[in-house]
This record gives C-alpha cells, structure tokens and sequence, in this order.
C-alpha cells in the first residue's frame, strides 16, 4: 500500500511539471537578413509545448509563417580533456530567416501545450533588421600618406596613420594622442607602402618597436570613424613579420575598408577574453595575404563586427591538402603534418556578428567562432545571433567553418568549402542551439566528415545542404533535425553513406537523399545513447525500423547536370570550385523530392522544393566577395 502511495505522488508530481511556464523573452541582436529570439520556460517536463511564429513588415497586413521556436534544455555538452561540461536551460529559441536589411517587422509567437500554458503565452514585438555600416557623409576628412610620398597633397595631410588618428608624435612621444580623430571623421589612406621602420626609435609612421597601431577611439552608430582606402592605387600595411598590425580593443563603431595587409601574424586584433574588445567593426573589401590570422576578438563583449567582401590569403600550402595530424601520428603519412602557418582567417565571439560573401584560402581553418568555453549567463555576452554566409572557403588543413562555443541562433548558410583535410562544418560543442546548417555545400573532405559534431553539441539544423562526402561521425549529440539534405558517398571501403548518433530522444531526419557506397553491407547506422546501435543495408530498412526517413530517397551522381566524386586515394590532391558543377539535372530524382520549410523554401520551383543546396531554376548564389568576378586563387 504504501509503494502505491509512493508512486500515485511521483505520477502526481511529474503530472504537476508538465504545463508550461514562460518566462524571459529576449531578442537578439538583430543581423542585416536575421532576427533571433529566445523564450525561457518553467515546467514542460514532457517536453510537448511548442511556440508557433509568423511575421510581417511593419504597416502591411499579410502574415508569413516562420519555423517554429526550437524547444531546447537538459541537453548536456562535454569536452572531458578541458573537464567542461554545461546543461543547456530549458526554454526556445529560433530565428526568422531571409528577411530584407533595415526593414521593420512585427513579430509574433504564440506557446502552446496541451497540459496549460500558465502566464502570457503570447509575445508581440517589433523588430528591425540592420542596415549595412555607411560612413559618415558629414565629418572631416583626413589624408595620409606613407613617408616616401613624392607630389602634391590633399589637405588636411598627414604622414602615416597615428598622425591622422590621434595626432603627430615619434619615439616616446607616441604614446601623446592631443589630436584625435572625431566620430564621423574619413580618414583616406592613398596609395603606397605603410611599413613601420619598428626598430627606429623616430619611426617616420609613429609605430616604433612594436610595429602596430592601437585604434581604440569610440565612434558612433551614425558617425562611425572610417579608414578607407583613398582610391588612387593600392594602400598596403606590411608588419615586416611582426605580431599584429591594427590593435583595436576599446574600439566602437570603426569601418576599415579598402586597404591590404600582409606580412604579419594578426592583421587586426579586436578582443582577448575577460580584458576587453570592439564594438560595431566593420572590415570591409579589403585583402589580407601572408597573414597568420586575418580579423580575431575573443572577447565575450566584442558585438556586431560586419566582415564583408574580403579576400584572405594565408601561409599554408597551396599545392597539397595537409592536415594537422596525419592518422594519430604528428610526422607521419607521404607529406608531414602543417606547421600551423596561418591559424584561421576569422574567428569572433559576442553577440550580433555578420561574416559574409569573403574568400579565405590556405589556413588551418576558414571562419570561426571562439570556442570560448561554456557561455556566460548574461544573454549579451554570448555566442548568439550570427551570420555566416556566402563565404568561399578553398583548401582548409583541418576544417572549413566552426560554430564550436556558440549558444543560439548561429545560422551558416550558402557557403561554399571544397577541400578541407579533417572535417568540413563544425560544432563542437553547440550549447542548446538552434545553430543551422543552410545550403551549404562541401567537396573533397578526405579524412573526417562534412559534419563535425563533437564534445555533444545541442540543437542542430541541418538543411538544404549538399555533402559529397560519407557522415560517419559517432560521437553523440543532441536535438538534431536534418531535412531536404545529400549526402553522396565515394566509394570508400568498409564505411557507410549515414550514421546518425543521438544523445536524447529529441531528433528527426526526413526528406534526405543519400548516395550508399558500394560494396559496403551496413550503409546506415542508428545510434541511440543508451541503446544499442543498429545498423541497415538500405534507406528502407532503415525507415520501416526507426520511422525516421520514411521520405528519404536513395540516389546517385547523375542526379547532378555534371559532377564526379573526388577520388578517396588522393588525399593530398587539391579541387578547384571552378571545375565543379552542383546543380541538379532537371526530372532527377532530387528535384521537387523535399519538404516545405517556411523561410528557407517559400519560393521553390516545382510540386516542392529540391534535395540540396541548390534548386532547379534559381540562380546560383554568388560566393566570395561581390567585387570579384573572377578566381583570384583558385589556379
């Protein structure tokens, strides 16, 4: 009598946490195309409410659906060699996608559970999209010259960048700053060499011994400080080796447009961890080349940075794809191990980042997020609200973009990789989500995964993507959703075209194309943490026993107009993207075999929306920076 007792109060209590409590609704800070929010809950102890979202521009009257809210919280994200562990807390979170730039929206989710919502179950709000960093049309305008200028001068003139930026000063007087530029000033940097002689105690650029400029002054939002190139031939900052060229923590509202840095280690250095970073950079059509890094803040405040439409150009080798670990051995295989020449061309923590439409070519890994450990409480100094997209990554030792540290609403989407030696998209860890993986496509990936999904990452989209590459990654992770995705092998022996590894019972994977490879019997692999993993020689043996891919189709290359696999015996070669075509053959069987999503596949061509990156009649999207037209290293 008294075990019945026990268990009617333990069925009682259980009962009592599953109606919904809302709790803080935070929003995001907004991207040029994104707007991401997140809703705390109590209760929901089943796991069965969900929040319903749709939107409009601001003064029309039609309504659009949206995805809805994820529901995330519990999930657990480790990483035992640091002894990191962190539990995601519960509530949902979600973005409203493919928006237009500095437009207005009302916004409005509606939670819902069938065991009670009890508070206001309903947020409206209004929201603006961000509007691309202008300069300031009505501020000065400063010139500056490198110190071997020869001919006539604009004025206001300066030589070297301190003079224009804080004031004129040499040797110890450097440090003297009684000039400064205002918020809204055009600093023009015109044409010739900017090379600090950093060993002359009267360096004519005022960088003497370090070789670096300290940029910390504060703009504004309106009336940003804008160091652009002048136009007039090209404006180059060489470090001569040293360890950075642009210092600029504490700075605010900085764009820094049109100039070439090269021959150093960090071009432009923007955050360290728990010591202070930047607000609002813009770095914008500008090339980097002989760099270790190209633009990096670590800095949990660092917020807002726009990297746009530049190209990077590292150190590591053009000619063959080595990784940095060569089958558990450091200097083994044909070639030996990289020596990590240039680390990566990106990498940013903080809330509100935009990196689009660059070209990075020759590092360790392409774009980054910090992997700055578990997030802090604090909602704005978190790894959230992210874009990166129309990127166009060329040869990667190891992987070609990394959410690892993110917290919610990363989305990377139409991004271009081919070669990458170790793994393709990353998150390890994601901690609660969602992070989405959006019309991305990958190509020659030789010896890991195109997704690597490691230390159990939590709340992952991936959808619309084209891999051609097997996944066979068995590490765990958690609330993952795949849709409208290929996945096409290459043949390798003894491993299969899937392998799914789900740490909770929160996931699905529907509408999926894959490739099997031949001669392999155990094609799909189901892993359920806790449960034994079951593996499958096809598509529908897997559906009829999990009832997960039961719109999921096997396939082949001639679903494309013209494409081949890379071939697996040739790791060390390199693919160029201009020799490859992704584009499905129209009447294939990937064409209309997906499902609706709202916001990323309203404007399908067809019955429904294609398998892949791609769809049959659109254009393609433009990758890499709008300026170039042709392939700057791609031969």
């Amino acid at each position: 009598m008294r075990l019945i007792l026990i268990t009617c109060l333990l069925a009682a209590a259980t009962q009592a946490q599953n109606p919904v409590t809302p709790g803080r609704f935070h929003i995001e800070h907004p991207t040029l195309l994104n707007l991401g929010f997140e809703w705390a809950i109590q209760g929901d102890a089943n796991r069965n409410a969900t929040v319903e979202v749709r939107f409009r521009k601001t003064g029309t009257s039609a309504w659009r659906n949206a995805l809805p809210l994820l529901r995330i919280g519990g999930e657990r994200s480790y990483r035992d060699r640091e002894a990191m562990t962190y539990t995601a807390p519960h509530g949902f979170a979600g973005s409203i996608l493919n928006l237009e730039p500095a437009t207005s929206y009302e916004c409005e989710f509606t939670m819902k559970d069938p065991d009670g919502v009890t508070g206001q179950a309903q947020q409206k709000v209004t929201v603006s999209t961000r509007a691309e960093p202008r300069p300031y049309s009505g501020g000065r305008t400063l010139h500056v010259y490198p110190a071997d200028h020869i001919g006539p001068k604009q004025e206001p003139s300066f030589i070297g960048l301190k003079a224009a930026y804080y004031g004129e000063g040499r040797g110890d007087w450097t440090a003297v700053r009684m000039r400064k530029a205002q918020p809204g000033d055009t600093i023009l940097i015109h044409a010739g060499l900017y090379r600090p002689e950093r060993y002359n105690y009267v360096d004519p650029l005022s960088a003497p011994f370090h070789g670096y400029w300290s940029l910390s002054l504060k703009g504004t939002a309106d009336k940003p400080i804008t160091i652009k190139g002048a136009g007039d031939g090209e404006a180059i900052f060489d470090g001569g080796g040293n360890s950075k060229l642009f210092d600029m923590i504490a700075s605010s509202h900085h764009i820094i447009e049109g100039l070439t840095f090269r021959n150093t280690e960090v071009a432009i250095f923007a955050g360290e961890k728990e010591v202070l970073g930047a607000v609002g950079l813009t770095v914008r059509n500008c090339r980097f080349e002989d760099i270790g890094v190209g633009v990096w803040t670590e800095f949990a405040g660092s917020s807002d940075f726009y990297i746009a439409d530049n190209l990077f150009l590292g150190r590591e080798d053009q000619m063959r794809l080595i990784g940095w670990n060569q089958a558990g051995q450091r200097s083994a295989g044909i070639y030996p191990s990289h020596q990590l020449r240039s680390f990566f061309a990106i990498k940013v923590y903080g809330p509100g980042h935009i990196i689009a439409h660059n070209a990075v070519a020759y590092f360790h890994d392409g774009i980054c997020i910090s992997t700055y450990g578990p997030p802090e409480e604090d909602p704005e100094r978190q790894a959230s609200s992210i874009d990166i997209y129309n990127n166009d990554i060329h040869l990667s030792n190891d992987d070609f973009i990394e959410t690892d540290g993110g917290s919610h609403n990363v989305r990377v989407f139409n991004n271009r990789g081919i070669n990458a030696a170790h793994n393709g998209y990353s998150a390890q860890p994601f901690f609660g989500g969602p992070v989405y993986f959006i019309r991305n496509i990958l190509y020659h990936v030789p010896a890991g995964n195109p997704l690597k999904f490691s230390s159990a990452p939590a709340g992952i989209m991936v959808l619309h993507n084209t891999f051609i590459g097997e996944q066979g990654a068995r590490e765990p992770y958690s609330n993952s959703h795949f849709r409208n995705n290929l996945f096409l092998g290459k043949d390798i022996p003894n491993r299969g075209i899937m392998a799914w590894a789900h740490a909770t019972p929160q996931f699905s994977s529907d509408y999926n194309g894959f490739r099997p490879n031949r001669d392999v019997k155990n094609q799909y692999t189901w892993i359920v943490k806790g449960g034994k993993d079951s593996t499958y020689s096809t598509l529908a043996e897997l559906a009829a026993a999990t009832k997960h891919e039961t719109h999921g189709i096997e396939l082949d290359f001639d679903i494309f107009e013209n494409l081949t696999p890379d071939d697996p015996s040739q790791r060390y070669r390199v693919y160029h993207s201009m020799d490859l075509n992704f584009r499905l053959k129209p009447n294939s069987k990937a064409v209309d075999a997906g499902v609706l999503l709202p916001t990323i596949n309203d404007n399908h061509t067809g019955r429904a929306p294609d398998l892949g990156a791609l769809e049959t009649g659109q254009p393609e999207p433009h990758y890499g920076p709008r300026w170039i037209t042709w392939k700057p290293f791609y031969r």
